[in-house]
């Protein structure tokens, strides 16, 4: 069984886009029918998040955290109790693509980092674009972390010590303690998620911040 865990924290603009494309990914045939089970946890949602999750189907699971890391945690406990051998996270204003847990199995590796492109960079220009694309790196091996694209084997979360509550670099951490525990880490470019350059950015400190930042002194300096 593989679970998929996404965090929400009002976010009727991009749910539905998330979700369509993670049940498209479920069925993929490398799969081999394999069961995928995916949770939403919505953290302290006000707006209709929950009944476009309703509308596909999907579990959901209402929590007041404003909370990150307890949010990617309490899904991943879960999944876990209802069996998961795998776990894949991803962000509710993220599009993964149709191969996204077929790659992610495949490497048959303990963790699998992956990149993120970004949707569309009309709210941001050109500067922000040119600094962003001049220091990531689309390679294997690259070193990026991003909560949007992991995955990582049931045991080696147990081992590592699962998500910190922490409100950002939830995920940074958690890679952390993998390599603390030697866990074998693929870190790979070949299966890309597609995520939102916006504004309105929900997670103080995580990717959207971190754009908002760039073009700036601080910002150009963290790259």
């Amino acid at each position: 069984m593989i679970g998929v865990v996404i965090p929400a924290h009002n976010e009727e603009k991009y749910i539905a886009a998330c979700l369509l494309s993670i049940l498209v990914a479920a069925k993929h045939p490398q799969l081999a029918g394999c069961q995928v089970s995916v949770v939403v946890v919505m953290d302290d949602c006000s707006d209709d998040t929950a009944l476009l999750v309703e509308a596909h189907g999907v579990e959901a699971i209402a929590v007041s955290f404003q909370n990150v890391g307890k949010a990617r945690a309490k899904g991943a406990e879960e999944l876990l109790r209802a069996g998961a051998q795998w776990l894949a996270f991803t962000d509710a204003d993220t599009v993964v693509p149709p191969d996204w847990l077929a790659r992610q199995i495949e490497f048959m590796a303990d963790a699998v980092c992956g990149t993120v492109e970004v949707d569309n960079w009309a709210e941001h220009g050109e500067q922000v674009r040119s600094q962003y694309l001049e220091h990531y790196q689309f390679i294997e091996n690259h070193r990026h972390i991003h909560g949007a694209n992991l995955g990582l084997s049931a045991t080696a979360y147990r081992r590592a010590g699962g998500f910190q509550p922490l409100v950002a670099h939830e995920d940074v951490h958690l890679v952390a303690d993998l390599e603390r525990i030697s866990a074998r880490i693929v870190w790979t470019a070949t299966n890309p998620v597609l995520t939102s350059a916006r504004k309105d950015f929900k997670c103080r400190g995580g990717f959207g911040e971190f754009l908002a930042n760039l073009g700036t002194v601080s910002g150009s300096a963290a790259l």
